[in-house]
């Protein structure tokens, strides 16, 4: 039973640009937020990052960062400094159609030198609503933190220099090695949350509830009841009922609703399927049912949260910049 790696093998990432900054002290950089998942490693001096509302953090050469959500943040060669936007320096820098090609360029002033390595993943929707959103705003994992992760950090700043060629296949490479990288850091940190922080993860460290979960990930369009889960858990439905929404978050059919309803956004999102076959596949026999819960989990209508999505797409500028955050 691996529910984990059921839910991690659906995180794929649709593509990815990479980028190489070279920095000389002082500077300061400040991101409005990106619509994906952002991967930084640096050589050099260190530096420093912070998002609004929290401390600055110093980073360390070899060090990862990952902003899960593509938060607003600020990167400076010391603290207090005025930044520059990104956005600023990308219209200047950026080769060809907007998150196209690699983006590289040099800024600041004659001091420490510091470059960073950066690569921007766009996650479906699947990927966003059930995993992501799960993480932190920012991930701090210094060097020798995760061997597996270290290394792979390592290949990924190779990675990023060698798509600076543009040799035929590099989007894709940097696409895997991006899905690569982020599986590791869900496998390690994910599983040190998982006793703190209620979601579907913790539920997997209770083998009774793990059973329940794995029915649901296998099979979501199946007609599942209470009594069914339970069953599968072994467990009368009232402590059934009560131990998965302890460890979960949601009750049991709260999470088969909610599971149903991201699978069904990752297919209209990407167009493969209508309302009414989303409606199908998910387990609902009316399109107007499937359209209601929908709307209870979205906030929005079907037909409205693809418009949205294809609009948050429409606006990426310059390796996310001037973009809205994904949701």
């Amino acid at each position: 039973m691996d529910v984990l790696s059921d839910v991690l093998s659906i995180c794929r990432a649709e593509r990815a640009v990479t980028a190489h900054f070279s920095l000389g002290a002082p500077w300061a950089l400040s991101s409005a937020g990106v619509p994906g998942v952002m991967l930084r490693i640096s050589r050099g001096a260190p530096y420093w990052v912070q998002l609004p509302g929290e401390p600055p953090l110093q980073v360390a050469e070899g060090d990862l960062l990952m902003l899960p959500l593509g938060t607003a943040h600020v990167l400076a060669s010391r603290p207090g400094l005025a930044p520059t936007p990104f956005a600023e320096l990308i219209a200047r820098h950026a080769d060809g159609a907007r998150d196209e090609n690699p983006l590289v360029f040099r800024h600041g002033g004659d001091g420490e030198a510091t470059e960073i390595f950066s690569t921007l993943l766009w996650f479906s929707a699947y990927s966003r609503h059930a995993v992501l959103r799960l993480l932190p705003p920012l991930l701090h994992l210094r060097q020798g933190d995760m061997p597996a992760g270290g290394s792979l950090a390592g290949a990924l700043q190779a990675l990023v220099q060698e798509t600076l060629s543009r040799r035929p296949g590099w989007r894709l490479s940097a696409a895997r090695m991006g899905e690569l990288l982020l599986v590791n850091i869900l496998r390690e940190r994910l599983g040190e949350a998982a006793q703190a922080e209620a979601g579907w993860l913790r539920g997997l460290g209770d083998p009774a509830i793990a059973r329940a979960l794995q029915g649901i990930h296998h099979a979501p369009h199946d007609d599942w009841d209470v009594a069914r889960l339970a069953s599968a858990a072994a467990m009368s439905r009232s402590r059934f009922c009560l131990r998965f929404k302890v460890l979960v978050g949601y009750t049991p059919i709260g999470y088969l609703t909610a599971h149903r309803m991201t699978l069904a956004a990752e297919q209209l999102e990407a167009g493969s399927l209508t309302v009414a076959q989303a409606a199908a596949q998910a387990g609902y026999e009316s399109d107007k049912v499937f359209a209601r819960a929908f709307r209870r989990w979205a906030g929005v209508t079907p037909a409205a949260y693809v418009k949205r999505e294809r609009a948050r797409r429409q606006a990426l500028a310059g390796f996310g910049e001037g973009a809205a955050p994904s949701t």
